[in-house]
Protein backbone atom coordinates (compact mmCIF):
# COMPACT_ATOMS: atom_id res chain seq x y z
CA UNK A 1 0.00 0.00 0.00
CA UNK A 2 2.90 2.33 0.73
CA UNK A 3 4.09 1.99 -2.89
CA UNK A 4 0.61 2.78 -4.20
CA UNK A 5 0.39 5.87 -1.99
CA UNK A 6 3.80 7.07 -3.20
CA UNK A 7 2.85 6.43 -6.83
CA UNK A 8 -0.44 8.30 -6.58
CA UNK A 9 1.21 11.16 -4.68
CA UNK A 10 3.93 11.41 -7.33
CA UNK A 11 1.39 11.44 -10.16
CA UNK A 12 -0.64 14.13 -8.39
CA UNK A 13 2.52 16.13 -7.78
CA UNK A 14 3.43 16.03 -11.48
CA UNK A 15 -0.07 17.04 -12.57
CA UNK A 16 -0.38 19.91 -10.13
CA UNK A 17 3.18 21.13 -10.55
CA UNK A 18 2.55 21.45 -14.28
CA UNK A 19 -0.91 22.96 -13.94
CA UNK A 20 0.15 25.38 -11.24
CA UNK A 21 3.27 26.45 -13.14
CA UNK A 22 1.16 27.12 -16.24
CA UNK A 23 -1.18 29.34 -14.23
CA UNK A 24 1.76 31.22 -12.75
CA UNK A 25 3.69 31.64 -16.01
CA UNK A 26 0.94 32.57 -18.46
CA UNK A 27 -1.25 35.63 -18.70
CA UNK A 28 -4.98 35.30 -18.17
CA UNK A 29 -5.75 35.88 -21.86
CA UNK A 30 -3.50 33.01 -22.93
CA UNK A 31 -5.05 30.69 -20.33
CA UNK A 32 -8.57 31.55 -21.52
CA UNK A 33 -7.58 30.64 -25.09
CA UNK A 34 -6.58 27.16 -23.92
CA UNK A 35 -9.37 24.58 -24.39
CA UNK A 36 -9.24 23.34 -20.79
CA UNK A 37 -8.82 26.73 -19.09
CA UNK A 38 -11.91 28.62 -20.20
CA UNK A 39 -12.90 28.88 -16.54
CA UNK A 40 -10.17 31.50 -16.13
CA UNK A 41 -12.42 34.16 -17.64
CA UNK A 42 -14.53 33.96 -14.46
CA UNK A 43 -11.58 34.79 -12.17
CA UNK A 44 -9.27 37.74 -11.68
CA UNK A 45 -5.62 37.44 -12.70
CA UNK A 46 -4.62 37.57 -9.03
CA UNK A 47 -6.96 34.70 -8.17
CA UNK A 48 -5.59 32.61 -11.05
CA UNK A 49 -2.03 33.23 -9.83
CA UNK A 50 -3.09 32.33 -6.28
CA UNK A 51 -4.62 29.06 -7.45
CA UNK A 52 -1.44 28.31 -9.40
CA UNK A 53 0.77 29.05 -6.40
CA UNK A 54 -1.36 26.84 -4.14
CA UNK A 55 -1.18 24.01 -6.66
CA UNK A 56 2.61 24.25 -6.88
CA UNK A 57 2.96 24.37 -3.10
CA UNK A 58 0.64 21.39 -2.70
CA UNK A 59 2.61 19.44 -5.32
CA UNK A 60 5.80 20.08 -3.39
CA UNK A 61 4.02 19.26 -0.13
CA UNK A 62 3.00 15.84 -1.42
CA UNK A 63 6.60 14.74 -1.92
CA UNK A 64 9.26 16.85 -0.22
CA UNK A 65 8.28 16.55 3.46
CA UNK A 66 8.31 12.75 3.29
CA UNK A 67 11.48 12.58 1.18
CA UNK A 68 13.53 14.72 3.53
CA UNK A 69 11.72 13.48 6.64
CA UNK A 70 11.01 16.99 7.85
CA UNK A 71 7.37 17.51 8.90
CA UNK A 72 6.01 14.50 6.97
CA UNK A 73 2.59 15.28 8.48
CA UNK A 74 2.33 17.95 5.78
CA UNK A 75 1.79 15.26 3.12
CA UNK A 76 -1.82 14.40 4.08
CA UNK A 77 -2.53 18.09 4.63
CA UNK A 78 -1.33 18.88 1.11
CA UNK A 79 -3.45 16.03 -0.25
CA UNK A 80 -6.48 17.31 1.67
CA UNK A 81 -5.93 20.79 0.28
CA UNK A 82 -5.81 19.42 -3.25
CA UNK A 83 -9.00 17.45 -2.65
CA UNK A 84 -10.74 20.65 -1.54
CA UNK A 85 -9.33 22.49 -4.54
CA UNK A 86 -10.68 19.82 -6.88
CA UNK A 87 -14.07 19.99 -5.18
CA UNK A 88 -14.19 23.71 -5.91
CA UNK A 89 -12.95 23.14 -9.46
CA UNK A 90 -15.67 20.53 -10.05
CA UNK A 91 -18.32 23.01 -8.89
CA UNK A 92 -16.90 25.72 -11.16
CA UNK A 93 -16.80 23.41 -14.19
CA UNK A 94 -20.28 22.07 -13.41
CA UNK A 95 -21.70 25.59 -13.36
CA UNK A 96 -20.05 26.24 -16.71
CA UNK A 97 -21.47 23.01 -18.20
CA UNK A 98 -18.01 21.47 -18.71
CA UNK A 99 -18.84 17.84 -17.93
CA UNK A 100 -15.54 16.40 -19.16
CA UNK A 101 -13.59 18.68 -16.83
CA UNK A 102 -15.83 17.70 -13.92
CA UNK A 103 -14.90 14.05 -14.49
CA UNK A 104 -11.19 14.93 -14.43
CA UNK A 105 -11.71 16.94 -11.23
CA UNK A 106 -13.53 14.06 -9.54
CA UNK A 107 -10.76 11.60 -10.48
CA UNK A 108 -8.08 13.95 -9.12
CA UNK A 109 -10.19 14.53 -6.00
CA UNK A 110 -10.43 10.77 -5.44
CA UNK A 111 -6.68 10.35 -5.88
CA UNK A 112 -5.96 13.17 -3.42
CA UNK A 113 -8.48 11.74 -0.93
CA UNK A 114 -6.78 8.35 -1.22
CA UNK A 115 -3.39 9.86 -0.35
CA UNK A 116 -4.90 11.87 2.51
CA UNK A 117 -6.67 8.80 3.90
CA UNK A 118 -3.59 6.63 3.65
CA UNK A 119 -1.18 9.16 5.13
CA UNK A 120 -3.52 10.34 7.89
CA UNK A 121 -4.48 6.79 8.79
CA UNK A 122 -3.08 3.32 8.37
CA UNK A 123 0.06 4.22 6.42
CA UNK A 124 1.21 7.42 8.08
CA UNK A 125 4.91 8.23 8.07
Amino acid sequence: MNVALWAVAALLALVFLGAGAAKLAQRKEKLIASPSMGWAEDFSPAMIKTIGLLEVLAALGLILPAMVDIAPDLVPLAASGLALTMFGAAITHSRRGEAQSVVVNVVLLAMAAFVAWGRFGPHAF
